[in-house]
């Protein structure tokens, strides 16, 4: 038995390096960074990154193959599991105004490994989506000219069938990366301007498409002669609701941009606002003109809005909806190439990623490297990768990174603030979770006695002296004191936070378990009906129970920046939705999914464990804690001094002129 604590050691020591936080700054608008974003600038980021290729291809794609004029509601699903994931967002992109998004969010909240899985997801995530709208745009202006560019393309260069592979390498797409990449380079402000421009130019677009499809809409499009409203039932509506998630992950760009906000606390949450609600009620709607122009098995997946307009007789409009989707196209490379190389400079910053990547150009103040770097490998991707499987990989990454943000605001709402040695909250909203040390049993004095008393550290005294103010007010992540008559003798002995951070473990674990009895219980796992209902039953009362106990318990009550309404419920309906939405995305996509996150473990503890700059903070060496003597007689600030290490007494010892610096001086002999 004595043997088993030295033997489990440094598997604990391994578990404390995997989910260790990091420590924010005390200045939280500090930054390497130029901070230039006005609200209006996130807005048209945030329009930008999700108004692309999402409208101008993935609706006649998800249309015609999976869900038929019921793409409408496809859509609608999608906007919500996106407007839950983008309140959690907003919160912590005011919160915590530091690039690196569901990264940054992860790493502050749930621990370091998990904070990496996320960012080697969110990674993916911008190159894969990147890589799609660059195959869009080619697909688009191919288009225009009859398809001319494939055909040059495949007859004079070169084509190939290889699974998994596009049929030929799209050098158009590949190119337009490149030359994207260059503009990015050279500034947030240039980036900035670009994306103004095209953006313009995409919303009245869309306008114009929205104004003439209404006069060109046939009811008749949906009616049984062909096919009906919804031809592949609910099951097709929810899986094209997991596709078309792939359209709402652009505000995401919002957050990742708040290190170079001017005012990010107001500015993130209402431009993730106003942005989702444009970008939903524009797809939402083009998608209806979209399938009432035309029949919805008739579609051309690729260009589908142009090819309805030529059809009809309208190639000047057909014309007019290619160069508009261009110009939206163009802003959401713009997004993808301008929020990957951050969160790539912010993980090298933390050292969990290659230090090349962590350095800023001086002039122009943004990470070059990773830039050029990641821009090339896109470029890469698209070159490739057709658009179907590009697209298919994209939305298991972001419903991953949505479900750790939203379990992040749960676990953070819930967390005491960490108090600094003056005795006023720190900026940094994590707390440390390592337990300040015990004093010693010999250097604890009776209460009852006169003499100075000698404490470990000054929160020691703290905690002594409000004793009894703590049993009578509840603090963050305590039992609210309504229930604390019921479920104490359960819960109150855990520390605050605690059974929270449990319950939200719990959370995820009982919604992924509901959610594989939902798709796959009656028939792929051919379950009976009472133990399929039985299931059902025990995990969603699992889910229930867990929303109920976090709700019991008191959360931060924060004014000064944006919060998450109705805090579990919110982020925990976000988690189900997320989960449930990865459910309905093919066995294929899994696989890929566990080889990228095989890759991502195999850099992690080959490079980031080695290199974390918080592994380096708990290596350096820690001065000796600070010793405060308090007599019986005197309040905490007049009668607290700190004690040097004996080493230091003849030379950098403070004295003090009262009581307490005679007692401390007369400890310090009797030692």
């Amino acid at each position: 038995m004595a043997t088993c604590p030295r033997g489990c050691a440094p598997a604990v020591r391994l578990c404390q390096k995997l989910n260790r936080l990091k420590t924010l700054e005390d200045d939280m608008m500090a930054t390497s960074l130029k901070r230039c974003l006005s609200t209006l600038d996130l807005t048209l980021m945030g329009v930008g990154g999700m108004v692309g290729s999402g409208l101008y291809v993935l609706t006649g794609t998800v249309a015609k193959d999976t869900a038929g004029p019921a793409v409408i509601i496809s859509f609608v699903f999608a906007g919500i599991a996106s407007l839950l994931a983008a309140f959690c967002y907003a919160e912590f992109g005011a919160r915590i105004p530091k690039t690196g998004s569901a990264y940054m969010f992860t790493y502050v909240s749930v621990g370091e490994l998990w904070a990496f899985l996320i960012g080697w997801n969110v990674i993916l995530e911008n190159m894969i989506g990147g890589a799609a709208v660059a195959r869009a745009w080619s697909g688009y202006l191919d288009s225009i000219f009859n398809h001319a560019i494939q055909n040059f393309t495949e007859t004079h260069i070169m084509q190939w069938n290889v699974p998994f592979l596009a049929h030929y390498p799209d050098l158009l797409a590949a190119g337009i990366l490149v030359v994207a990449s260059f503009f990015i380079s050279f500034g947030v402000q240039v980036s900035s301007y670009l994306n103004h421009i095209f953006s313009t130019v995409s919303m009245g677009v869309i306008v114009f498409i929205l104004v003439f499809g209404f006069v060109l809409a046939e009811p008749a499009n949906w009616s049984q002669e062909q096919g009906g409203f919804a031809p592949y039932g609910m099951s097709g509506i929810l899986a094209g609701s997991a596709t078309c998630f792939y359209a709402f992950v652009g505000f995401d760009v919002i957050a990742s941009s708040s290190e170079e906000a001017k005012n990010p606390q107001k500015a993130v949450p209402i431009a993730t606002a106003i942005s989702l609600g444009l970008a939903a009620t524009a797809y939402i709607l083009v998608s209806t003109v979209l399938t009432l122009m035309v029949p919805w098995h008739t579609l051309d997946p690729n260009s589908a809005l142009a090819d309805a307009f030529f059809r009809r007789g309208y190639s000047w409009a057909g014309i007019v909806v290619a160069v508009g989707s261009i110009c939206a196209m163009n802003t959401v490379l713009l997004c993808n190439l301008f929020s990957l190389p951050r969160i790539v400079y912010a993980m090298a910053e933390d050292g969990l990623f290659f230090s090349i990547f962590a350095r800023v150009n001086p002039i122009t103040k943004v990470p070059v490297n990773a830039i050029l770097v990641f821009g090339i490998l896109m470029a890469t991707m698209a070159l490739i990768f057709d658009l179907e499987a590009l697209v298919q990989f994209l939305s298991i990454g972001t419903l991953l990174a949505y479900t750790f943000v939203a379990a992040s605001v749960i676990v953070l709402r819930f967390q005491p603030e960490k108090t600094s040695s003056k005795g006023t909250p720190s900026t940094s909203p994590i707390p440390n979770n390592e337990p300040s040390p015990a004093p010693l049993e010999s250097q604890t004095i009776s209460e009852d006695s006169e003499e100075p008393k000698q404490y470990e550290s000054f929160s020691d005294k703290l905690q002594l002296v409000e004793r009894q103010k703590q049993k009578e007010r509840r603090g963050v992540g305590q039992l609210k004191a309504c229930w604390e008559p019921y479920l104490d003798r359960l819960l109150g002995d855990c520390e605050p936070g605690e059974v929270v951070a449990f319950c939200v473990l719990t959370l995820i674990v009982s919604s992924v378990s509901l959610c594989v009895v939902l798709e796959f219980g009656q028939k792929q796992l051919q379950l009976p009906l009472w133990s399929f209902t039985m299931l059902l039953v025990i995990f969603s009362l699992a889910y229930i129970l867990s929303l109920a106990i976090i709700w019991v318990h008191e959360p931060q009550r924060n004014n000064k920046t944006f919060q998450v309404p109705l805090v579990p419920l919110t982020p925990g309906a976000s988690i189900l939705f997320n989960v449930f939405l990865m459910m309905k995305l093919s066995l294929l996509t899994w696989i890929r999914f566990t080889v990228w996150i095989a890759i991502g473990l195999f850099v992690y503890f080959g490079y980031g464990i080695w290199h974390s700059k918080e592994g380096i903070r708990e290596l350096q060496p820690k001065d000796m804690a600070a010793r405060y003597v308090v007599l019986p007689s005197g309040s905490l600030v007049e009668t607290v001094q700190s004690v040097q290490p004996d080493s230091q007494l003849d030379t950098s010892a403070h004295h003090i002129d009262s009581p307490a610096a005679s007692a401390a001086e007369e400890c310090n002999r009797k030692r």
